[in-house]
């Protein structure tokens, strides 16, 4: 059941991202010649106006192949990809990590308005000798308010204690049905985040019990909170690839590959529907992010290629594009193999392989 969701939702990313460029190249005149869900054999087809529709052996993607989309096969014909301006062309591109944002943007409204899971407000452990500790917290304590702020979850009580710079808060608590307030000056701290800089936070010293509640909003706050949780993701993805490509931080510890994302929606779907779909909205995310980076191959390297012809007034010569696409793609195999390697070493399976092979003494 875990494969057949993870495969669906492979798909329906895939496809998403596929009809972008397919319904814009439709749009503009430029005749699509196949709409692949997958690579390799050819498992099933059907032709509809025009275009073969695929279903492939290998469900890891999928392609839309369009009339004279190489250089060295273009006749000029109005209906072929290299005969559009380049402004065309690019918006052809575009669109695919365009409607993938779109699906994030709608997955996201959809999960805050029927039902947001996220954790409860309640203290799993106390940490010794930090101030929650020190000023009688409990593990069990449900946080109900923190000053004038009213607490729905877990996240509410990272955001307000990190934010606030006011040296004292008053804790409301929920203790064996009884309100209670608690007085707490928080602590200082240098951690290290997750983009691996220093950074001095306020910490009380108090952990989540592993407890999920789902919090609902209304529609236009949910419309809100959707764009504002894309935004969140965006920049938050960009700081990281930045800071991997400047050595900040490790790619391995940090980039997932189909394993990877196997494992995250097969906790996710087990956590529930609304759960799986936020998840979905957060691939999506990244899928558009990552097929802009300005990589030959990827949509953001065609654009900016295109940029550079709309610049330069005329087109690439077919060998230039020939050994871009060569780059680009070996690129890619080398960014695939990597992930593999980095899942595997993830799960443990590097080590399993390695004792394999000493005990059969390779």
């Amino acid at each position: 059941m875990s494969l057949l969701i993870f495969l669906t939702v492979l798909s329906v990313l895939v496809v998403v991202h596929e009809w972008g460029h397919f319904i814009t190249a439709k749009s503009l005149g430029v005749r699509v010649e196949k709409f692949s869900l997958g690579f390799g054999p050819k498992l099933l087809s059907r032709v509809h106006d025009g275009t073969e529709f695929m279903l492939c052996a290998i469900p890891l993607g999928g392609y839309v192949k369009m009339a004279g989309d190489e250089r060295t096969n273009c006749k000029g014909e109005k209906d072929e990809y290299y005969a559009q301006p380049p402004g065309h062309r690019a918006l052809i591109v575009v669109m695919g990590p365009v409607v993938n944002y779109i699906l994030a943007y709608l997955c996201f409204c959809v999960v805050f308005i029927f039902g947001y899971p996220t954790l409860a407000s309640k203290v799993g452990e106390v940490v010794s000798g930090y101030p929650a500790q020190i000023s009688d917290l409990k593990k069990g304590d449900t946080i109900i308010r923190i000053d004038s702020v009213n607490i729905q979850s877990w996240e509410d009580i990272q955001k307000y204690i990190v934010t606030s710079r006011n040296e004292q808060l008053n804790f409301t608590i929920l203790r064996d049905g009884q309100k209670i307030s608690k007085v707490i000056t928080p602590r200082h701290e240098v951690i290290t985040n997750i983009f691996g800089q220093k950074e001095n936070i306020r910490m009380v010293g108090i952990k989540p019990e592993d407890e999920i509640v789902v919090l609902k909003f209304g529609f236009v706050e949910s419309i809100v909170k959707a764009f504002t949780n894309l935004v969140e993701i965006t920049t938050t993805t960009y700081k990281a690839l930045y800071r991997m490509a400047t050595g900040a931080m490790s790619p391995k510890d940090t980039m997932t590959g189909p394993l990877g994302i196997y494992d995250i929606i097969k906790k996710a779907a087990a956590m529930g529907f609304f759960y799986l779909l936020y998840v979905v909205g957060i691939i999506s995310a990244s899928l558009a992010i990552f097929n802009l980076l300005p990589f030959p191959v990827l949509d953001g390297g065609h654009i900016f290629f295109l940029t550079i012809e709309k610049i330069r007034g005329k087109n690439f010569s077919p060998q230039t594009d020939e050994v871009v696409s060569k780059i680009g793609f070996s690129l890619i195999i080398c960014l695939a193999l990597f992930v593999f390697y980095a899942d595997f070493e993830r799960f443990g399976w590097i080590d399993k392989i390695k004792m394999l092979w000493n005990h059969f003494g390779f």
